[in-house]
């Protein structure tokens, strides 16, 4: 009756492959496989001998690993390392990273989108012209504070793309100034570690 029980056992494991075989070990030796498995894992080891052998080599090594100690860093590890990159001298960062050209190109450009967005404002006055048609230009009632009364700014700020416009300029006039202060900070710090040398 056990030797029928290990050949259907055998058919169905007889197969695998070392590695296969390992990974059902291991997963006996660490309490995972199911009642069945453990079983018929428990009789390949005691009639088999590639199975016996495998199991004793991972016996061995689960032993080892749950002897071994981990190593823990000494108290002062973090201070020792910090010490040491302070003893090392750091190269200073190069002076630029980003091309200038590429700087002015994006100023200009936001500058030129906040001259468009000045004049898309001046546009939505309603200019009122009175004129000879001998004048080359006609003349324009350039009233400002009596217009600016007359125009209706709901229109104007109400815009969710004016909004969305507005938003992204303000942040990146942001970014710009902090990119330039950044800039001054560190030619200042130059400045001073050139002195101190």
């Amino acid at each position: 009756m056990k030797y029928v029980r290990y050949k259907e056992i055998e058919k169905n494991f007889f197969m695998d492959t070392p590695i296969q075989i390992e990974e059902r070990l291991w997963d006996y030796i660490d309490g995972l496989s199911s009642p069945a498995e453990r079983s018929a894992i428990e009789v390949l080891i005691t009639e088999n001998i590639e199975w016996q052998n495998k199991y004793k080599e991972l016996l061995h090594v689960h032993q080892m690993m749950d002897a071994a100690e981990l190593a823990a860093p000494s108290m002062r590890f973090t201070k020792n390392v910090m010490e040491e990159i302070a003893r090392l001298h750091v190269a200073p960062a190069t002076k630029t990273y980003i091309n200038k050209n590429i700087i002015r190109t994006i100023g200009a450009f936001f500058l030129t989108m906040i001259a468009g967005f000045l004049v898309f404002c001046l546009g939505q006055f309603k200019w009122s012209g009175s004129g000879s048609s001998s004048s080359f230009l006609p003349r324009y009632d350039l009233n400002l504070d009596t217009k600016m009364k007359e125009f209706n700014w709901s229109k104007l700020f109400n815009s969710g793309y004016t909004n969305i416009f507005m938003l992204v300029l303000v942040i990146l006039g942001l970014v710009m100034l902090d990119m330039y202060l950044q800039r001054r900070k560190q030619q200042h710090l130059e400045a001073q570690g050139n002195k101190e040398a």
